[in-house]
């Protein structure tokens, strides 16, 4: 997804570890199902069912159709290895092939190749002993290494926000005095964030680095990938519920704030659930065998199903943001009396403030997605990282907003310092001296002293 979801670099990162494989395993995982073309005619030594089964026949079609006769013995048969169709080759001469599409990380637009030794035979791997094809040369290594740096940055980022987010929810659970409609608002979001942001880290710690998860694609890894998707689409979802609460406090003279709040909730959570369910089982009726491979990273056919509720919420968002300017403005203007009665409550303006710079914040990578630059533009690299901050810190800027930087919560930890840490402090003893003045009308009487 075009930064909806770090998977372009996560399918990079994978690549890696498809180059880690090439370069100690056999990448010819069907060497076994050599063709060997002889007088016309094709030979199977292992027929067992494969997922490229298309691949191999093409294959054998090719090496049918071949006009081109060797000698015995001085040349390599040609044969499929699982991935690529190699055609007959003479002894000592290497054999090129464009890099397969449907692996991830390989770049098309290289070539692979496999040797073809003085003695007729395909080139063994001196670890397993089996013919191998090398396949290190389908990955760019600088960009690879370039890509695993924007991952770093992802991994960190939904790890600082994940603590920031749980401290929040830990700040507002504590103090009950905190407790309001608002704050129940906050609490959710702070919650999408957290499932969000600890699920982007088992996919990039787990997932991604298991090549054997990816390449098998089993049903728990697609299960992660679509609650994944769930949990970042209710984090628009419980933003938009913010700016809607936000804008119905303002505009609206009588609301009931508790009920407001329960369909806020089933809105928050419910509405994502939907579109997520859309596109489950669009994916798993409509997508190829092909687009729902490696855990289904590769969305690009589905995007618009979780990106167009996206931003008709960050749409909205705004139009509620912008009324509710207007709304403030108009209160602001009027005569001092009328503000005392009707105008916005201090917290209430500071939960805009924090909508406000959060909504074009959230929004910020829909905004630059249609000017993604093409590969090897000068700037593309530099929009990876504004993506990956801005995708990896969304957690840290929502708690900074809407509770570090909260006035009411500032209050209340102040208050518990002083509370904890200020009352417990030793008292010195003090006494008070009163002095009393007596006057008397009069002479003093005998023993009298005058005060």
């Amino acid at each position: 997804m075009n930064k909806f979801s770090p998977n372009t670099s996560a399918l990079m990162q994978t690549s890696s570890n498809v180059l880690t494989m090439l370069t100690t395993e056999v990448s010819s995982s069907t060497s076994s199902e050599t063709v060997a073309v002889q007088n016309g005619d094709a030979e199977i030594t292992d027929p067992e069912p494969d997922p490229l089964d298309k691949l191999r026949t093409e294959c054998w079609e090719r090496l049918n159709q071949s006009t081109t006769q060797y000698e015995a013995g001085k040349y390599c048969p040609g044969t499929f290895d699982g991935w690529l169709c190699w055609p007959d080759t003479p002894a000592g001469k290497t054999a090129y092939e464009r890099c397969p599409e449907f692996i991830v990380g390989f770049d098309p637009a290289r070539y692979a190749h496999k040797e073809c030794e003085i003695n007729g035979e395909w080139y063994k791997h001196p670890l397993t002993n089996r013919s191998w094809s090398n396949y290190t040369t389908c990955v760019n290594i600088e960009d690879l290494e370039w890509q695993s740096s924007v991952n770093l940055i992802y991994e960190i980022g939904y790890g600082i926000s994940l603590v920031a987010i749980l401290l929040s929810l830990a700040i507002l659970c504590y103090f009950k005095s905190l407790k309001c409609a608002r704050i129940t608002l906050h609490m959710n979001l702070f919650s999408s964030f957290a499932a969000n942001n600890s699920l982007w880290l088992v996919w990039y710690l787990v997932v991604v680095p298991n090549h054997d998860i990816v390449k098998s694609s089993p049903p728990p890894c697609v299960g992660l990938h679509i609650v994944l998707h769930y949990f970042l689409l209710t984090n628009y979802s419980w933003m938009l519920c913010e700016g809607f609460y936000l804008h119905t406090v303002l505009v609206s003279a009588f609301i009931s704030e508790k009920k407001l709040v329960k369909w806020l909730i089933a809105f928050g959570w419910g509405s994502p659930a939907i579109v997520i369910m859309v596109y489950g089982l669009v994916r798993g009726l409509i997508g190829t065998a092909q687009e729902n491979t490696h855990c289904w990273m590769d969305d690009k056919n589905y995007r618009a199903i979780l990106v167009v509720p996206v931003c008709i919420s960050i749409f909205l968002n705004l139009l509620f943001l912008c009324n509710i300017v207007r709304v403030v403005l108009l209160k602001l203007k009027a005569p001092a009396s009328l503000q005392n009665s009707c105008g916005p409550s201090r917290p209430v303006i500071q939960a805009f403030r924090a909508t406000l710079l959060l909504v074009p914040l959230l929004g910020l990578q829909y905004i630059v997605t249609p000017f993604h630059p093409d590969p090897g533009h000068p700037l593309e690299h530099t929009y990876e990282v504004i993506s990956a901050f801005t995708a990896s810190f969304q957690g840290l800027c929502v708690a900074t907003l809407f509770c570090f930087c909260n006035g009411e919560v500032i209050a209340q930890v102040k208050r518990r310092w002083r509370t904890a840490f200020l009352s417990n402090r030793p008292r010195a003893n003090s006494y008070t001296a009163t002095q009393v003045s007596f006057v008397r009308c009069g002479p003093t009487l005998p023993g009298e002293e005058k005060v």
